[in-house]
């Protein structure tokens, strides 16, 4: 069977939205499973906060500042993070080889940014049981895939909010329904790339936290825990592994798929991720003036202090030129667990800023780097297209970058 064919029984199959699901001409079982995050209290919305661990409070004014630049946006981005429901009760959803004994080894497979269906990755899911043996965990983002509003991916709803945008900002580019609800949502609050991001580690150390204590009934308190991220999926399992919570990632290996480079080094201004507005907007505050934000907002500042390492790691991996010594010291222990395979064409994240990000600045650090390019028209949103002229190409690529994928993640 052809990825095309495959990525169809797969994506039928998954529609029916059951807990448990057996596709057809396979050899596996996909299973939805609840998950509660214990973490949304961090997110903004909220006036008051208090970071247990170093007995911290804050006060924020967010809402207020923002009051008025809510009303030109619909009923459902007139919102307080910390009120999103389906951000805090969600499924993630586990692959694995048909059998009754808990796994003995899983891979997180992380996404893109601005993603609201799972389809693309089933293929990829399954492949990675069936060549590595191992389960397969599609574990979502904060306020993507099922963790955000449906109303987000309405067009009808979306393209009002992409006309109001385009009247607000005639010169804006790329401005779409597809991602009017994160440009949105980004320009009006940049720190929410953080918020969510830091929300979505401590659901995922959360989640390790369950299986070492033997909570999960599909897989091994001492199983082994592996990373796949793709896109800026790579970018929070770079933060996982570097940033080693609890020693969780201490054996743990990574591969990276069109991901990698420092956040500066990315474009995601594009019709399907963010509109040039947006883009602007995350790259001043996080890159230009962040250092002038932190004096302004001691609570990230706390976050992004020594006294949390997840948020020392995510500044190290802001800017290219700052913080270099220590982001290159870490991938050079960790050169011998990352793997990364970069498309030539790829114009949101350049494989030239993956080489510089992941084998330094004097390319000392002997982390492999393949750099692909398939012989059909592709790009980063789409790297496997579906189309039927294109079938047998398609597959034979697929099955290289998956080939990769599992002799690394073995």
């Amino acid at each position: 069977m052809n990825y095309r064919d495959k990525y169809i029984v797969l994506r039928d199959a998954y529609l029916s939205n059951a807990d448990f699901i057996r596709p057809p001409n396979t050899q596996i079982d996909i299973h939805r499973c609840a998950f509660h995050s214990k973490y949304w209290t961090i997110l903004p919305g909220a006036s008051d906060y208090r970071c247990e661990e170093h007995g911290a409070t804050f006060h924020e004014k967010t809402n207020e500042v923002l009051g008025r630049k809510l009303q030109a946006y619909p009923e459902t981005l007139r919102h307080a993070d910390v009120d999103l429901l389906e951000n805090r009760d969600f499924t993630y959803t586990l692959f694995r080889k048909r059998s009754d004994n808990p796994e003995t080894g899983v891979v997180f497979i992380f996404h893109g940014l601005n993603e609201r269906s799972w389809s693309k990755y089933l293929p990829w899911a399954e492949r990675i049981v069936e060549l590595t043996g191992k389960a397969a965990i599609l574990f979502p983002i904060a306020f993507h895939m099922n963790r955000a509003p449906s109303a987000w991916g309405e067009s009808r709803t979306m393209n009002s909010v992409a006309t109001a945008r385009k009247n607000y900002s005639p010169s804006i580019m790329n401005s779409s329904f597809a991602n009017a609800a994160i440009s949105s949502r980004i320009e009006l609050i940049p720190q929410r790339f953080f918020w969510s991001g830091l929300q979505t580690f401590d659901d995922i150390v959360s989640f390790i936290s369950e299986i070492r204590k033997g909570l999960n009934p599909h897989i091994r308190a001492d199983a082994t825990i592996d990373l796949f991220g793709y896109s800026i999926g790579s970018f929070l399992s770079e933060i996982l592994i570097m940033a080693n919570p609890y020693n969780y990632f201490d054996k743990s290996r990574l591969f990276l798929f069109c991901g990698g480079p420092t956040l500066d080094r990315m474009s995601p201004n594009s019709r399907f991720i963010l509109d040039s507005d947006a883009t602007i907007a995350i790259y001043s505050y996080f890159t230009e003036r962040l250092e002038s934000e932190l004096s302004l907002d001691h609570r990230i500042a706390h976050y992004f202090s020594d006294a949390h390492p997840a948020g020392t790691i995510f500044k190290a991996m802001l800017s290219y030129q700052k913080k270099k010594q220590l982001r290159e010291e870490l991938f050079r222990k960790l050169q011998l667990r990352l793997f990364a395979v970069a498309l030539t064409k790829d114009s949101v994240v350049p494989p030239a800023e993956v080489l510089n990000a992941l084998k330094g600045e004097y390319r000392d650090i002997g982390i492999p780097v393949k750099i692909l390019d398939f012989p059909y028209p592709y790009a980063h949103v789409n790297p496997f297209p579906t189309e039927e002229k294109i079938a047998s190409e398609v597959t034979a690529e697929f099955d290289k970058v998956f080939g990769f994928a599992a002799d690394h993640l073995s």
